[in-house]
């Protein structure tokens, strides 16, 4: 069993590692310590925690500093704080001059705002940062990828952006399950009526909805997609042109996020009708993390519904 329980503590642990073995990681709080349940890593190393308190553009902006001076920071708070509080220094500082920051983002999604509502439900941070040039966009499905992504998106040079959770999300991945930078991953290629894309904390539900169309007679691919960018155009281009028609299921505005990463492949290699199941353009209301889901249509019903509705479309 792994020592982590959710997104948050894998992070933690990632990062625990990597600093054991690299005196040049640090962690840069902006009173984010407890919410990224990540105490442990100021207790080991008090001289590599950095806290500014409630000021993420000044987090972002010293992180900035630090990677200019040759040390790797990590920036660890809410997505939204990130990507909209502190966008401007994000683009301007680190992702114009390429330094090498690493922000984790959590609350990601609406499953995420249960408790804290709209002010912390975050479904725009994908689209804001796919949108900036130079910056790795990540979003794994479970604790267990995001404690490989974190160690995947340390060896990398130059700015990430990696998408974790709430401790709510469903484990999909063993623990050992590795994880490839910029390579989507196939988890059930049943057959090519049907091509499903899905990333981040709602994989469990697209996996639901292979195995419901399957019992259907419907033969589905379903791949995850965990890195948005570099999107990997070749493999998802590959499995539109045998599939013929897409659902893109995402915890996320269908604006800005995976479904538009796909159609951008489709339209450039092989254009094929693709459905959006996602956020539909509205602001959600907060709840109970899976009725949420459900209520705002991403239930694996809708994921079903929606991959009967584009087959219809195929030529």
């Amino acid at each position: 069993m792994s020592s982590y329980k959710g997104t948050r503590e894998a992070f933690t642990q990632a990062l625990l590692a990597l600093a054991a073995s690299d005196d040049r990681f640090l962690l840069v709080s902006p009173d984010s310590l407890k919410a990224m349940r990540a105490t442990s890593f100021a207790e080991r190393f008090p001289d590599r925690y950095i806290e500014v308190g409630i000021a993420e553009q000044n987090a972002v902006a010293v992180a900035a500093g630090l990677a200019a001076s040759g040390l790797i920071p990590f920036v660890a708070t809410y997505a939204g704080f990130i990507t909209m509080r502190a966008c401007e220094q994000l683009r301007t500082f680190v992702a114009y001059p390429q330094l090498n920051v690493k922000f984790i983002g959590i609350n990601g999604g609406i499953f995420g705002g249960e408790r804290e509502g709209v002010t912390h439900q975050f479904f725009e941070d994908l689209g804001i940062v796919r949108s900036i040039p130079g910056i790795t966009v990540v979003a794994p499905a479970d604790e267990h990828q995001v404690y490989q992504a974190v160690k995947a998106i340390a060896a990398i040079d130059g700015p990430v952006y990696l998408r974790a959770g709430n401790g709510r999300e469903h484990v999909v991945y063993d623990e050992n399950a590795p994880f490839e930078l910029g390579k989507i991953r196939v988890l059930r290629e049943y057959g090519s009526d049907v091509a499903l894309f899905a990333s981040g904390f709602v994989l469990n539900r697209a996996l639901e909805a292979a195995e419901t169309l399957n019992r259907q007679g419907i033969k589905a691919t379903l791949a995850d997609v965990h890195t948005l960018k570099p999107i990997d155009s070749e493999a998802i281009a590959a499995i539109l042109q045998r599939c013929g028609a897409a659902v893109a299921v995402e915890d996320h505005n269908v604006i800005g996020g995976l479904a538009d990463a796909v159609a951008m492949v489709s339209t450039e290699y092989c254009p094929v009708p693709i459905g959006r199941v996602g956020l539909q353009d509205v602001f959600p209301g907060s709840g109970a993390a899976e009725d949420v889901l459900d209520h705002y249509g991403l239930s694996v019903g809708d994921i079903v519904n929606a991959a009967l509705r584009v087959m219809k479309k195929k030529k």
